[in-house]
């Protein structure tokens, strides 16, 4: 625990981890208002998928590795596999699975909707966490907050589903719940990576997501993309912010407060992230969607605080 984090436990939070933290959330819940900007939901323009994904990893890749260079610091060694195994785990597990899935769905969802989803992330963790981690093992709590969290789910899921499975709003929310479950896993390829110094994890991770995203440019007819400078500027601020700047606080945060502190944000992610919705694109959910709220994070909160360990969570 650095002395800052200390200082905290024993005279309350440093004023400086709060200001972090509602940096670090505002700009992961606006991740979901700029993709439904970088598509072109409810627009004339947008860019696919495709597009999106590659270019917010390609900036934050070279946010990170300014970072990196000014720093000094270098990646491993190609020769350290464990470290690699984990690192491309990252990159696929942690970017280009969920933001490609998220960035899809946003097509027809709307963006607190698809934040929503990916905050009961940490539900799917606990489970994953029981099954690998010997000192992360379920009590009764945690198991309650787990049932609870997927009861959650299914009311988000919504009333609708079961009658219109081949629906694309169906579709999209399937797409939703793989991103859930792949940052669910990249969490717990986090929890088992071996030591690694912040910045050099997060630009290695980020490289790899960025180079394995990129041969999706060619899937698309450039011909075939109207897209506007508003659009593209929706990918500017995903790779400037939620692929660049916030990996940087989330990293400063770790260091300070430690990782349940910043897990928090799952919290708040899905309120500010609706408060975004409603302001610039007058989002409102249906009934089901703030019943599935309350029921998921409590859940959250549960499986969180039950059990013998802790689990992060990742975004």
């Amino acid at each position: 625990m650095t002395d800052a984090a200390g200082q905290g436990a024993k005279t309350g939070r440093p004023m400086l981890d709060w200001v972090l933290f509602g940096v670090l959330s505002m700009i992961w819940a606006g991740a979901y208002p700029l993709t439904r900007l970088a598509v072109g939901k409810g627009m004339e323009t947008g860019l696919p998928p495709q597009w999106v994904l590659p270019g917010r990893l390609l900036i934050g890749a070279v946010v990170l590795w300014t970072v990196l260079l000014a720093a000094r610091k270098h990646l491993p060694p190609f020769r350290d596999l464990r470290r690699w195994r984990t690192i491309i785990g990252m990159g696929v597990a942690g970017s280009v699975i969920p933001f490609f899935f998220i960035t899809t769905a946003q097509q027809s969802v709307d963006s607190s909707l698809a934040a929503l989803y990916t905050a009961a992330s940490p539900v799917f963790v606990a489970i994953g966490a029981n099954l690998l981690f010997a000192e992360e093992r379920m009590t009764r709590r945690t198991g309650f907050g787990v049932v609870l969290g997927f009861v959650g789910v299914g009311v988000l899921f919504g009333p609708d589903a079961v009658s219109g499975l081949a629906s694309a709003n169906v579709i999209a929310q399937v797409f939703l719940l793989i991103a859930t479950l792949s940052y669910a896993l990249s969490t717990l390829i986090a929890r088992g990576a071996p030591p690694m110094e912040a910045i050099v994890f997060a630009a290695s991770y980020a490289t790899v997501s960025a180079l394995v995203a990129l041969p999706l440019t060619l899937t698309v007819d450039p011909a075939s993309v109207n897209a506007g400078w508003v659009n593209w500027l929706g990918v500017l601020g995903l790779g400037l912010g939620s692929s660049g700047l916030a990996q940087i606080v989330y990293m400063t945060l770790i260091t300070r407060a430690g990782a349940t502190f910043v897990s928090l944000s799952g919290y708040s992610i899905p309120i500010i992230s609706a408060v975004f919705g409603w302001v610039f694109f007058h989002e409102t959910q249906s009934w089901n969607a703030v019943l599935a709220f309350g029921l998921i994070l409590g859940g959250v909160w549960l499986a969180r605080t039950g059990g013998r360990g802790r689990a992060g969570a990742q975004r």
